[in-house]
């Protein structure tokens, strides 16, 4: 039997513009919303320091573990909080290489879970770990609504008093983050939507406006180096949606409409071979608590009637 056990959401970036590089980073800023789709991490304490992390399904039992950003966000705890170690073990749902952060939610599960299983409560220090493990994990931490600026380490967290409504196309193969950024470098794209607009739509619950910022600097660069993202594209927009996108690097595309009945009749009626899945927002545990130092915060009574975990 397992001590502890926590769910780690997968992601969607509704925006993310590319502001320049600095230091060797590209500086991004993006506004991301967690969604249905999670991974299960398991863990439970050893009485020596040592941390084995198990991977169960779509193939992450391939990962070597020098490799596996799950297995440096457990060492790394040990390290810093100089706690026992613990076996692990991660049941995924999310699809690898797909642009919705599955290797950061593994890393941040890892954390979340340690934190639970030995009692450390120090959020603060808790960050700054997942800050070195990558880009997405200080926001995976929590999840939820948020925007991310400079390179991702700067979560804001965000409101929107509505669920959103997405049909996920998720093709079998990824796109590389590193050729992506080179493939951006090469040919960049003008900012053509607002990461602060984004979160004054999201928190006004304006559909349209939310509708109208949806944009990926990386989309393009993406559907350059990946056939199977240009189809993907193509086929979000033939069900004409509110929105479409790349989310992160890709290869996930996401469309997004006004309510769940119309991604169930565009599933319906998409005929191609790229996987879908009918996806929406959600509001995790750990975002519930994000939100009350929020600059949009809700109040608490407002946080308890939100949409909570699935």
């Amino acid at each position: 039997m397992f001590a502890t056990k926590v769910r780690s959401y997968a992601k969607v970036n509704l925006s993310l513009n590319i502001l320049g590089v600095s230091g060797g980073y590209h500086m991004i800023d993006s506004v991301a919303a967690s969604v249905d789709i999670w991974d299960t991490v398991c863990a439970k304490p050893r009485s020596d320091g040592l941390i084995n992390v198990y991977m169960h399904g779509l193939g992450s039992e391939s990962i070597p573990p020098e490799k596996n950003n799950a297995v440096k966000a457990g060492e790394a705890f040990v390290s810093a909080f100089g706690t026992k170690g613990a076996d692990i073990e991660i049941y995924k749902d999310i699809p690898i290489g797909a642009g919705l952060g599955g290797s950061s939610a593994d890393a941040a599960g890892v954390l979340n879970a340690l934190a639970k299983l030995y009692k450390v409560k120090d959020r603060a220090a808790i960050k700054a770990l997942a800050d070195t493990l990558g880009s997405d994990t200080a926001y995976m931490l929590a999840g939820g609504f948020a925007r991310m600026q400079g390179r991702g380490d700067k979560v804001t967290p965000l409101i929107c008093p509505r669920t959103l409504h997405m049909l996920l196309f998720a093709p079998s193969e990824g796109v590389s983050s590193g050729e992506c950024y080179r493939e951006y470098d090469r040919c960049p794209d003008a900012p053509r939507s607002d990461s602060q607009n984004m979160a004054e739509a999201l928190a006004s619950g304006d559909f349209p406006a939310v509708a109208r910022n949806v944009y990926n600097a990386l989309g393009a660069p993406a559907a350059r180096l990946s056939g199977a993202v240009g189809e993907a594209l193509e086929a979000a927009k033939s069900f004409s949606p509110s929105a479409c996108a790349v989310t992160g690097s890709g290869s996930g595309v996401f469309a997004l409409f006004e309510s769940e009945e119309l991604c169930r009749w565009a599933k319906s009626r998409y005929k191609g071979k790229i996987r879908t899945r009918i996806i929406k927002t959600v509001l995790p545990k750990e975002a519930k608590i994000s939100r009350l130092s929020s600059p949009f915060a809700l109040t608490e009574e407002e946080i308890e009637n939100a949409e909570g975990e699935r």
